[in-house]
Parts: C-alpha cells; sequence; structure tokens
C-alpha cells in the first residue's frame, strides 16, 4: 500500500514539473504549430501590402484568402491593423492575456498585450 501511495505521489510530482517546463518554455517551441500556420498568413500579408496596401481588420473576405480560419463572428488568428504601415496577428485563448502575438514592427513572436491601433491613442 506504501509504495503504490510512493508511485501515485511520484507520478503526480512529475506531472506538476513537466507541465510547469512546458508553460515556461519559450514560445517558439511550445506553440510551433501556431506560429508555422501564420507564418504563411505573414507572408500572404507582406505580399499583399507590397501591391494594394494593407488590408482592413474588418475585411473578412481579402482575409480569408490569406488562410485566416473563420469561427463565425471571429478569425483565427486575430487580425489588426494597427496603422498603414503595422498590423499584428493575435492568437486570442481566454479572457486575459498574455497572448501569443505577432507585430509586423518588432517582427517577432511574443507574448504579450495587443497595442492599440493608432486613432485610438490619439488626443481628441
Amino acid at each position: 500500500m506504501k509504495k503504490t501511495i510512493k508511485i501515485i505521489g511520484l507520478l503526480l510530482g512529475l506531472t506538476v514539473v513537466l507541465y510547469m517546463t512546458w508553460l515556461n518554455l519559450p514560445v517558439t517551441i511550445n506553440r510551433y504549430s501556431d506560429i508555422k500556420y501564420a507564418d504563411k498568413i505573414i507572408d500572404q500579408i507582406e505580399e499583399y501590402k507590397k501591391n494594394k496596401g494593407l488590408p482592413e481588420s474588418d475585411d473578412w473576405e481579402t482575409l480569408k484568402k490569406f488562410g485566416f480560419k473563420d469561427h463565425a463572428d471571429f478569425l483565427v488568428p486575430e487580425y489588426q491593423k494597427i496603422n498603414n504601415d503595422n498590423y499584428e496577428l493575435i492568437f486570442i485563448e481566454g479572457f486575459d492575456g498574455p497572448y501569443l502575438l505577432w507585430n509586423s514592427k518588432d517582427r517577432k513572436w511574443k507574448k504579450g498585450q495587443p497595442t492599440f491601433p493608432g486613432e485610438w491613442t490619439k488626443d481628441k
């Protein structure tokens, strides 16, 4: 009986350690499939940007052509046009951040909070 309790305790402890390790890995490792999928979308957006400029955040028809997944009332990943030169892709999970995001200004994947578009931050 004591041996069984020790084995269960060891397995439970090992599971907690592995889970905590997984959470603390860089996003490029534990979110590899999301990043690989979104990198294809980024290439499409950059090509479109050269010819026609950045699409608007609410231009769903164009965004779907780039490979965004349509979930009835939102796209995955979320696309946000910041200004005429910059945009963000955001994988939103749950209510609170930090979220996995890619900013065209920084050009790297990170965990963080989305940037407010330029017109939201102007003083009026």
